[in-house]
Formats: C-alpha cells, structure tokens, sequence
C-alpha cells in the first residue's frame, strides 16, 4: 500500500513553529536590543533590503550568510551571538556578550551595532534597549542597585517564572537614547529560562512601541474627528429645521461622508494592528508569572496605569469614527429621500401644469377647427355657386337660390371632413 501523500506545506508549517527558538544566556552576561522598521507602508517594503543590510553586519565579521527568503538567523558574529528576526512590519536584532562590563548599562555595549552600518539601515529605529544579566546580590544591594539605574517614579520590578528571576525596568529612554532592562538570576536559573525571560522583555518593549503607533494616529486625527463632528451636528440641525438648500447640504455631507471613509480605511490597518500588539503585549506579561518585589509596581500594573489608557483611547477613538461614518450614512440616506420627495413634489406640479396647457391647447385647437370649417365653407361654396351657376340658370333657379341651398350643404360637408382627417391623426 503506497504511503498517503503529505500535503505541499505539511513541513513548512510545522518547522515554522520551532523556526525562532529563545537564546539560551548565561549569567552574567549583556544584551544589545534593536528593532527597525520603515515610517510608511512598512508592512509592504521590500524584504529583501532587510536582509541585505543583515548580510552587511555578518560580513563584517565573516560570519555565515542566512538563507534566501530567511525571516530569521541565529549565529556568532564576533565575540556576539546575534539574533536576528523579520516581523510584519519590522525587523529586529538583539546581540548578546557573556559577562558584564564595569559600568552597568554602558552605550560601548551598543557597539555590537556600528554606527555606519546603522545610517545605512532601511527604515529608523523603532526602539532599542540595553539588557544587563547577573546574579542576585544580597537583597539591599539588589534594591540599592535598582534604584541608581532606573526612575524611581515608573520603576516596575517583579519577580517572575516561579521567583527564579527579578526583571526590573523604567520604560525611559536614557541620555544614552536606549531603554533599560534589568535581570537579576537565582543560581540555580537554566540558560534557556533567562533566555526566555529576555526574549519576553524584548517583545514587551517592542509590542509596546508598535501598539502606541496606534495612539500617535489616534492623536493625529482628533482634531479633525472634532471639526467634522461639529460639521455633522450643524447640518443634521439644518435638516430638522428646513434647509434652504437640501442639494447643498447634501453634497456637504457626502463630502464629509468621503473624508471619513477615507480616514477609516487609511486607519484600518493601523487599528487593527494595534489590538493585535496590544494583545501580545497582555499575553507576555502573563506569561511572565508576576508576584510582587518588596512593594514595587509590577509591570502589568504599570502597564495598566499608562499602557492602558492609551489602548483604551485608541479603540474609542475607532468606535468615534465607525459611529459618525454611520451617522454621516444615515443624514444622507434622510436627506436623499428628502431630495427625491421634493423632487416628486415638483414633477407632480410640473405634470398638473403640463396638463392644463394641453387642455388650453385642445380648446385653442377646437376654436381653430371651427375657424376652418368657416373659412374653408366660404371659399367651397363660392366654388360651388361659381361652378354650378350656369346650370341653374337652365333650370330657372336664380343665384340666391343656389347660394341658399350650397351652403348648409357645403358646410356639413367641410365640417364632416374636417372631424374625419383629425380622427384619422388622433
């Protein structure tokens, strides 16, 4: 019996899920975190630059190239082990060194990343961050520690994965122009555990930046939403109170209409990628398995305090514009048939004065039916009396009397022929 056939991306799927696996890091160690992405249509750019700008740092340090149409790459570059990943709408690189330098969160430790191999970098930096791993210290040296490198005010600190971990960060940018993460280690915590640890605040930091993407539109637009909103309310007043000018008003409001189907589905995407980021962001941090260090904020709390309410405006702000290109539809829709019944109101009007014309014209017409009956009645009969005067002499009949007797005759006649050609026409 021949074997049953596997279907054409049977392997392709499956590989994909274990085609981006953590890094396994030692502690102590220091991590270098950069994602990029391009200003407009990033979802659409060429790949292909993305990796070419990837083979450019590899080559640098003779290190392999990754294959063609490759979205990931994990590999020693140097004294880094670099990792590389292309997302939807940006790529990523983080560059990892054993051991830790004498000062904690030094920009040298950025030098993994050159600074003309960064000019030449297509698209501009999203985000980027400093990692630092190392053992606990003793608990006031940890807390003292954390309070020199990060901002009291929005520290979150946390322990994590069953306490093995304490990751601590302030979400600020340094004088440095990096975010800071923090990751003090239990002895006993595995490579691939700080691994995911890591990888987990990487993706935090970025789903974080790419979600407020999503916030920077929202405030992009509320001016506008504001002014058309205004512009609505006045013209559904106008229809309530018997527009001077339904036409006018109606070729505002498809005009309104266009501008907010057009800022919809400009928005589209961008909304819908910022619930997609916002949820990652939520599923991250659960998965961190939060409890509480020494009274500190954790980070689901900090994300809730300042992460949130900016969601929160975003998908209001998606429901504002959904609700008013709605409201914009149905004023038109109310004033379309406002329209077309005005405009059966004038065609009716039109049709009464159409048919008191063509009354006007069928007695006008009969008045000259009878007119012509006369006219032509006289002629006929000076013709008859013409044409027949000498035979009425022979007979002894005199003018008068031929004129007495034609003429009924003939104008019975005339006015018989006259009735038959116009319902012949008729």
């Amino acid at each position: 019996m021949a074997p049953i056939e596997d279907h054409p991306l049977r392997y392709a799927l499956a590989n994909e899920i274990h085609a981006r696996p953590f890094p396994a890091l030692q502690s102590p160690s220091t991590g270098a975190y950069l994602a990029i992405k391009q200003a407009e249509n990033a979802s659409s750019r060429d790949r292909e630059l993305d990796r070419q700008h990837l083979i450019d740092l590899l080559d640098r340090h003779g290190a392999p190239h990754p294959s063609p149409g490759a979205t990931h790459y994990y590999g020693q570059v140097g004294r880094y082990w670099l990792k590389w990943e292309s997302h939807a709408e940006f790529v990523t690189y983080t560059a990892f060194s054993e051991g830790l330098g004498e000062r904690a969160f030094d920009p040298a430790d950025f030098e993994a990343f050159p600074d003309d191999w960064l000019e030449a970098a297509p698209g501009s930096r999203l985000t980027s961050a400093l990692i630092r791993v190392q053992e606990e210290p003793a608990p006031e040296a940890q807390a003292a520690l954390i309070e020199d490198w990060f901002v009291s005010e929005s520290l979150a600190v946390s322990d994590v994965v069953d306490r093995s971990v304490t990751v601590a960060s302030d979400f600020r940018i340094d004088p440095a122009g990096h975010m800071r993460f923090a990751v003090f280690t239990r002895p006993d915590t595995g490579s691939r555990r700080i691994g995911r640890v890591v990888q987990r605040l990487c993706e935090i930091e970025t789903y974080k930046t790419m979600s407020m993407l999503g916030f920077a539109r929202v405030q992009s637009m509320s001016a506008r939403l504001g002014e058309i909103d205004s512009a609505l309310l006045r013209l559904v007043d106008m229809m309530s109170n018997g527009p001077s000018s339904s036409e006018g008003t109606l070729r505002e409001l498809i005009a309104l209409s266009s501008e907010l189907e057009n800022m919809s589905a400009k928005a589209a995407f961008r909304f819908s990628a910022t619930r997609a980021y916002e949820a990652i962001v939520a599923q991250r941090i659960e998965v961190l398995r939060e409890e509480r260090f020494n009274g500190r904020q954790t980070f689901r709390e900090f994300m809730m305090r300042r992460y949130d309410p900016a969601m929160r405006t975003v998908a209001a702000t998606e429901r504002r514009l959904k609700g008013m290109s709605e409201r914009a539809l149905r004023a038109g829709d109310l004033l379309r048939t406002s329209v077309d019944v005005e405009r059966q109101a004038q065609n009716q009007k039109l049709l009464e004065s159409m048919d008191k014309r063509a009354d006007l014209q069928l007695r006008l017409q009969k008045t000259v039916e009878g007119l012509s009956v006369v006219a032509i009645s006289y002629y006929a009969v000076n013709l008859v009396v013409y044409s027949l005067g000498p035979a009425a002499s022979q007979l002894g009949l005199t003018q008068y009397v031929l004129f007495g007797i034609s003429t009924p005759l003939t104008v019975l006649a005339v006015w018989w022929l006259v009735r038959r050609i116009r319902r012949s026409v008729e």
